[in-house]
Protein backbone atom coordinates (compact mmCIF):
# COMPACT_ATOMS: atom_id res chain seq x y z
CA UNK A 1 0.00 0.00 0.00
CA UNK A 2 2.79 2.07 0.82
CA UNK A 3 4.41 1.87 -2.31
CA UNK A 4 1.48 2.66 -4.36
CA UNK A 5 1.17 6.01 -2.18
CA UNK A 6 4.65 6.94 -3.02
CA UNK A 7 4.29 5.88 -6.70
CA UNK A 8 1.18 7.91 -7.15
CA UNK A 9 1.63 10.86 -5.58
CA UNK A 10 3.50 13.45 -7.92
CA UNK A 11 4.92 17.46 -7.73
CA UNK A 12 3.19 19.83 -9.88
CA UNK A 13 6.06 20.42 -13.13
CA UNK A 14 8.54 23.42 -12.17
CA UNK A 15 8.60 23.80 -15.85
CA UNK A 16 5.91 25.96 -17.31
CA UNK A 17 3.63 24.13 -19.90
CA UNK A 18 2.90 25.68 -23.32
CA UNK A 19 -0.33 26.80 -23.04
CA UNK A 20 -2.79 27.18 -25.93
CA UNK A 21 -0.74 27.74 -29.23
CA UNK A 22 -2.98 29.80 -30.83
CA UNK A 23 -2.87 32.51 -27.97
CA UNK A 24 1.15 32.91 -27.76
CA UNK A 25 1.27 36.79 -28.92
CA UNK A 26 0.39 39.70 -27.60
CA UNK A 27 -3.04 41.07 -27.99
CA UNK A 28 -4.30 44.49 -28.01
CA UNK A 29 -7.74 45.89 -27.60
CA UNK A 30 -8.71 48.94 -29.79
CA UNK A 31 -11.41 50.49 -28.51
CA UNK A 32 -15.12 48.99 -27.40
CA UNK A 33 -18.32 49.80 -28.63
CA UNK A 34 -19.75 53.11 -27.52
CA UNK A 35 -16.98 53.98 -25.37
CA UNK A 36 -17.41 57.97 -25.17
CA UNK A 37 -20.86 57.40 -23.94
CA UNK A 38 -19.29 55.31 -20.75
CA UNK A 39 -18.63 56.76 -17.37
CA UNK A 40 -16.20 53.97 -16.90
CA UNK A 41 -13.82 51.43 -19.15
CA UNK A 42 -10.72 50.10 -19.97
CA UNK A 43 -8.76 49.02 -22.84
CA UNK A 44 -6.78 45.75 -22.54
CA UNK A 45 -3.64 44.08 -23.71
CA UNK A 46 -2.57 40.97 -22.78
CA UNK A 47 0.42 38.61 -23.28
CA UNK A 48 0.64 34.99 -23.73
CA UNK A 49 3.47 33.42 -23.36
CA UNK A 50 3.21 29.52 -22.83
CA UNK A 51 0.97 29.15 -19.94
CA UNK A 52 1.56 32.76 -18.33
CA UNK A 53 -0.07 35.77 -19.01
CA UNK A 54 0.66 39.21 -18.37
CA UNK A 55 -2.36 41.74 -18.84
CA UNK A 56 -2.11 45.43 -19.12
CA UNK A 57 -5.04 47.51 -18.29
CA UNK A 58 -5.72 50.90 -19.62
CA UNK A 59 -8.66 52.62 -17.50
CA UNK A 60 -10.46 56.04 -18.38
CA UNK A 61 -12.93 57.61 -16.10
CA UNK A 62 -15.33 60.09 -16.09
CA UNK A 63 -16.24 60.18 -12.35
CA UNK A 64 -14.06 60.03 -9.49
CA UNK A 65 -14.69 56.75 -7.50
CA UNK A 66 -10.91 56.66 -6.21
CA UNK A 67 -8.99 58.78 -3.89
CA UNK A 68 -8.30 62.08 -5.84
CA UNK A 69 -4.59 61.37 -5.22
CA UNK A 70 -5.13 58.34 -7.40
CA UNK A 71 -7.58 59.66 -9.70
CA UNK A 72 -4.76 62.29 -11.50
CA UNK A 73 -7.03 62.76 -14.83
CA UNK A 74 -9.00 60.07 -15.04
CA UNK A 75 -6.43 57.74 -16.98
CA UNK A 76 -4.25 55.10 -15.29
CA UNK A 77 -3.08 52.04 -16.26
CA UNK A 78 -3.00 48.57 -14.07
CA UNK A 79 -1.08 45.49 -14.44
CA UNK A 80 -1.34 42.36 -13.82
CA UNK A 81 0.47 38.63 -14.11
CA UNK A 82 -0.58 34.71 -13.80
CA UNK A 83 -1.01 32.12 -15.05
CA UNK A 84 -4.11 30.44 -17.80
CA UNK A 85 -5.66 27.85 -18.87
CA UNK A 86 -8.07 27.20 -21.36
CA UNK A 87 -11.24 24.51 -20.81
CA UNK A 88 -13.20 23.94 -23.41
CA UNK A 89 -14.38 27.41 -24.59
CA UNK A 90 -12.99 29.32 -21.32
CA UNK A 91 -10.10 30.73 -20.50
CA UNK A 92 -9.37 30.95 -16.93
CA UNK A 93 -6.76 33.41 -15.20
CA UNK A 94 -5.17 32.87 -11.61
CA UNK A 95 -3.09 35.87 -10.99
CA UNK A 96 -1.79 39.23 -8.69
CA UNK A 97 -2.11 42.79 -10.02
CA UNK A 98 1.43 44.13 -10.32
CA UNK A 99 3.20 47.03 -10.35
CA UNK A 100 4.74 48.20 -13.42
CA UNK A 101 8.05 45.92 -13.19
CA UNK A 102 5.62 42.94 -12.82
CA UNK A 103 6.39 42.79 -9.21
CA UNK A 104 3.59 42.17 -7.05
CA UNK A 105 1.26 45.02 -5.32
CA UNK A 106 0.36 44.81 -2.22
CA UNK A 107 -0.58 48.07 -1.68
CA UNK A 108 -1.21 51.94 -3.15
CA UNK A 109 -3.67 53.36 -5.60
CA UNK A 110 -6.13 51.25 -7.91
CA UNK A 111 -6.22 47.50 -7.57
CA UNK A 112 -4.30 45.13 -4.95
CA UNK A 113 -4.50 41.27 -4.12
CA UNK A 114 -5.90 38.70 -6.86
CA UNK A 115 -6.46 39.16 -10.33
CA UNK A 116 -9.17 36.32 -11.20
CA UNK A 117 -10.75 37.25 -14.66
CA UNK A 118 -12.51 34.62 -16.37
CA UNK A 119 -13.14 35.18 -20.42
CA UNK A 120 -14.97 33.27 -22.80
CA UNK A 121 -13.49 32.67 -25.63
CA UNK A 122 -16.27 33.50 -28.70
CA UNK A 123 -13.86 33.22 -31.52
CA UNK A 124 -10.36 33.53 -32.51
CA UNK A 125 -7.78 33.46 -35.79
CA UNK A 126 -4.33 34.14 -36.72
CA UNK A 127 -4.69 37.81 -36.51
CA UNK A 128 -8.06 38.24 -34.03
CA UNK A 129 -9.59 37.47 -30.44
CA UNK A 130 -12.90 37.79 -28.95
CA UNK A 131 -13.56 37.39 -25.57
CA UNK A 132 -16.51 37.64 -23.45
CA UNK A 133 -15.85 38.27 -19.59
CA UNK A 134 -18.31 35.93 -17.26
CA UNK A 135 -19.05 38.79 -15.22
CA UNK A 136 -20.00 41.69 -17.58
CA UNK A 137 -20.64 40.22 -20.78
CA UNK A 138 -19.13 42.75 -22.19
CA UNK A 139 -17.23 41.24 -25.21
CA UNK A 140 -12.71 42.06 -25.61
CA UNK A 141 -12.07 42.47 -29.73
CA UNK A 142 -8.60 42.05 -29.69
CA UNK A 143 -6.00 42.01 -32.16
CA UNK A 144 -2.42 40.18 -32.25
CA UNK A 145 -0.19 42.33 -32.82
CA UNK A 146 3.10 40.21 -32.10
CA UNK A 147 4.10 36.38 -32.00
CA UNK A 148 5.40 34.80 -29.26
CA UNK A 149 7.05 31.66 -29.09
CA UNK A 150 6.97 29.55 -26.39
CA UNK A 151 10.11 28.20 -24.65
CA UNK A 152 9.32 26.91 -21.31
CA UNK A 153 11.34 28.02 -18.75
CA UNK A 154 11.47 26.92 -14.92
CA UNK A 155 9.07 28.60 -12.60
CA UNK A 156 11.02 29.69 -10.06
CA UNK A 157 13.62 31.69 -11.91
Amino acid sequence: MLVLCAISCRFNPDIQSEGAHYLQGIWVQDSIPMQDALLTYTLHEFKFTCDSIYATMHVNAKTRNIADSCYGNGQWTEYAKGIYVVRGDSLIVDGLYTKSDWRQKISGCYRVGQYLPRFKIVRYSIDSLVLESRYDQRPLLLRKTADITCQPKKRWE
